[in-house]
């Protein structure tokens, strides 16, 4: 397996259609990113539940999934399951934050994805970060739409286990949900570690890579 590094990172975007989308798909390569990279500023996106106990626990969960960062997170109101009627405000949302930030790396959902929020949030991300590292996190879900994904983030056995922890620590909104439990957090992260010679791993679609191998 070849690896290709980004360098120290200091700028992040992540993006959510709704509250614990970033940390579902994205969580454990949070986590290691803030690890590895003290004070790196991580801007946080997400297009649904202001105003509701959902946007507390975001807000909470986010800071221990990215400890040490320098975090911004905003939470908007755009209904939940309607975001295609709502392109113009999503589209808004993301100009306003590019135009505050220019991140060395983009975390969103995927464009495969079956649901119709966090597959419009995706089609959005390309026409305003254009240049730009983007990875497009995976949620397992009811529909089976889960790929063949070409980017992965390994994680240890310990990151991954605090991933799981964390996720069920802070939605406590979404303990009743019958997917919303260890096995199938951390069966899909063995299944990806598999395919990425590690013991689990979180992975992402990537679309275009500019390669650098002047050496």
């Amino acid at each position: 397996m070849i690896r290709f590094g980004a360098g120290r990172l200091t700028r992040v975007v992540a993006l959510g259609a709704h509250c614990d989308d970033i940390a579902i798909g994205a969580g454990g390569t949070l986590l290691t990113i803030c690890a590895d990279n003290p004070g790196v500023r991580v801007d946080a996106l997400v297009l649904s539940g202001g105003g509701t106990d959902r946007e507390a626990e975001e807000r909470v969960a986010l800071g221990a999934f990215c400890p040490g960062a320098d975090l911004d997170v905003t939470v908007l109101k755009l209904p939940d399951g309607r975001f295609p009627s709502h392109w113009e405000e999503a589209k808004s949302a993301l100009e306003e934050l590019r135009g505050r930030t220019d991140p060395q790396l983009v975390l969103a959902p995927r464009t495969e994805d079956a649901h119709q929020d966090h597959r419009g949030l995706a089609t959005l991300v390309p026409t305003v970060y254009r240049d730009h590292l983007t990875l497009g996190y995976e949620i397992v879900k009811w529909d089976g739409d889960l790929g063949k994904l070409s980017a992965y983030q390994p994680l240890t056995p310990e990151l991954a286990e605090e991933k799981v922890r964390l996720l069920q620590e802070h939605y406590g909104s979404q303990r009743h949900r019958p997917w919303y439990d260890r096995e199938a957090f951390l069966g899909l992260a063995r299944i990806r570690g598999i395919e990425c010679n590690a013991r689990y791993a979180e992975a992402f679609e990537l679309k275009k890579l500019t390669l650098d191998l002047k050496g």
